[in-house]
């Protein structure tokens, strides 16, 4: 019985579940869960962190060089530069092109050939129309010889007629004879008249197969190519040029902007301007208001003005983008400090007695005062305190602060 009993604890302790090894391998995925929770906790800390430190964004402006006028600007608008003489030159005949002899950026002057086309019929009619015209010549010169003749006849009928040899139906038929080649005669000449008219419209036409350049000027496009047709009206399902080339007289470069009609009292003929192309942001050229045009936009509510240069530079191309300021005309007021640079009011802030800005040097904020001279059209003219091309915080946090890092908006 002792050996069947220990036989049976033998069997039963080999079918027991050994608790140890099950216990240590859940131990070990807590521990890797707990591992994972606390570095995930790190991360979103970390990150945290970083966004709260991160330095708060601001708005900033370039301090503007003064006008060299040293007025101030009373209106701001922009436009474009645009010649008062362009024009897209194009044939008054239907034909196809032969030849082009133009290309961009070429200098024409008045009445260079420009293109050819092909003139082989225009030049059949006005060579039929020629030989018609001398048809009709030489029938005027035979014409000419018979009422000489009939003219000597009509002499001789009626001195015979005076001698009482010849009788009154001769003379009538000499007289009649000599008249009606005389109407002949001028109808002849009316039809050497007209042939040499027919000749001249043929002649025209075919000097309407070159086409030349209207004024002196600069090519700036080639729109037609050797073996295109052309038309003085679109016409192919739009396979048929309407133009040439385009010509542009650059002598006659000028600006045109579209003033909003509430500000139009400020602009007047004559009236100084400072422009600046957006192609040179740095270079600032003197012009003044040729003239405002006497009529309104009424879906946009402007007025077109246009502004002459002072003087033109090979630089200033038709359609260039250029920034106009309308300057205030001279006043006993221009005979004050002389003016550091220009800043949009929006930069000022007032600390007491004193006006101050702050400027952005390397992304950290310093505080400055500044004196002011006359503010106009949203901007401030600084005498001192400040230098053309600094950076000044036009918009930011409340609670700005000396010294406090900041970013620019839109920086990363």
């Amino acid at each position: 019985m002792s050996e069947q009993q220990s036989s049976r604890r033998a069997d039963l302790a080999a079918l027991r579940i050994d608790r140890g090894e099950e216990s240590g391998a859940a131990g070990g995925r807590r521990l890797w869960v707990w591992l994972a929770a606390g570095g995930l906790l790190i991360v979103v800390v970390l990150a945290a962190g970083f966004v709260l430190r991160r330095p708060p964004e601001v708005t900033v402006a370039v301090v503007k060089a003064p006008p060299e006028s040293g007025r101030l600007a009373v209106l701001n608008a922009s436009g474009y530069v645009t010649p008062r003489l362009r024009a897209t030159v194009a044939a008054k005949v239907t034909g196809r092109v032969v030849e082009v002899l133009v290309e961009e950026g070429m200098e024409v002057s008045a009445g260079q050939v420009l293109a050819r086309l092909d003139d082989t019929d225009a030049r059949r009619r006005l060579t039929a129309a020629e030989a018609d015209r001398k048809v009709s010549e030489a029938a005027l010169e035979d014409l000419e010889v018979q009422l000489a003749n009939a003219r000597r006849e009509l002499e001789r009928a009626r001195a015979l007629q005076e001698e009482g040899f010849g009788s009154v139906q001769a003379l009538d038929a000499a007289s009649t004879a000599a008249e009606s080649l005389a109407a002949r005669l001028q109808l002849a000449r009316e039809r050497v008249g007209l042939a040499a008219a027919q000749e001249a419209v043929l002649r025209q036409d075919l000097e309407n197969y070159v086409i030349r350049s209207p004024f002196s000027g600069i090519a700036v496009s080639k729109d037609a190519q050797p073996g295109e047709m052309v038309s003085p009206v679109s016409a192919g399902g739009g396979f048929t040029r309407t133009g040439i080339s385009t010509i542009v007289d650059m002598s006659s470069l000028e600006i045109e902007v579209d003033v909003n009609e509430a500000y139009i009292a400020r602009v007047a003929p004559g009236q100084r301007v400072e422009a600046v192309l957006d192609a040179y942001p740095d270079w600032r050229m003197p012009a003044r208001v040729r003239t405002v045009i006497p009529t309104a936009d009424r879906q946009r509510a402007t007025v077109k003005v246009r502004i002459s240069f002072n003087a033109l530079d090979p630089r200033i191309l038709p359609d260039m983008g250029v920034k106009v300021a309308f300057l205030e005309a001279a006043s006993s007021e221009d005979e004050g400090p002389p003016v550091r640079g220009v800043v949009p009011q929006a930069a000022l802030r007032t600390d007491g007695q004193r006006q101050v800005v702050f400027v952005l040097e390397d992304g950290i904020v310093r505080r400055r005062a500044v004196t002011v001279g006359r503010m106009r059209g949203g901007e401030a003219e600084i005498v001192a305190g400040l230098s053309a091309g600094e950076q000044v915080i036009t918009a930011g946090p409340a609670g700005l602060q000396d010294g406090a890092r900041v970013r620019v908006a839109g920086s990363r």
